[in-house]
């Protein structure tokens, strides 16, 4: 019994020496620093909407903001997203006016106001797309921390591979979290009707 008793003291006494070390080597690291938080999503930027118009950040403050970056070539998952965008738009009914949607082009050599105008005319019409010069769309989609990459293709077309989240950003132009759009419609108006 002695024995045990010394080799359960011996043992506690190896733990609580392992928690100690533990906790001062932890102590002694540096903070980390996050790769991207809620303020540095988002920011100033200046692009035109379909229809030519300048636009820029301070344009849509005043409502919540879904946006999405895509092209108009892309084969499914901008339609799709923009489907299900138009979807909740539809489930929103009147409360559709108290917020806006925004699809920002990756593709701006392809994607002039008059082609996001066409394209964006298949769906609902909360829905605005913007474009503007390559440096304008390149610095929105870096203010954004998008991803955007042209993928070249056969007798020079290309593909674009990009972003695929939808960001919420609230009243003031603030990042809030990537919005789920997969789930029912009727969940997603839920869950945004708290941002109006």
């Amino acid at each position: 019994m002695p024995a045990r008793r010394r080799l359960f003291l011996l043992l506690s006494a190896f733990l609580v020496g392992a928690v100690v070390v533990a906790v001062s080597v932890f102590a002694l690291l540096p903070p980390s620093t996050p790769v991207a938080t809620q303020a540095s999503v988002g920011g100033p930027f200046a692009l035109v909407d379909q229809d030519g118009a300048p636009v820029t950040n301070e344009t849509f403050k005043g409502a919540p903001t879904l946006i999405f970056f895509g092209f108009t070539h892309c084969p499914d998952i901008c339609p799709t997203t923009l489907f299900e965008m138009s979807q909740l738009f539809e489930t929103l009914g009147e409360d559709a006016r108290k917020v806006q949607g925004l699809f920002i082009t990756v593709d701006p050599e392809r994607d002039t106001p008059e082609v996001m105008k066409s394209y964006i005319g298949s769906f609902h019409p909360s829905i605005q797309g913007l474009t503007g010069t390559p440096e304008q769309v390149a610095a929105t989609i870096k203010a954004f921390r998008a991803y955007a990459q042209k993928v070249p293709g056969q007798n020079g077309d290309y593909t674009m591979n990009h972003t695929a989240i939808v960001y919420l950003m609230d009243k003031d132009g603030n990042f809030v979290a990537p919005f789920d759009l997969k789930r029912p419609p009727a969940d997603a108006a839920a869950a945004l009707r708290p941002y109006f």
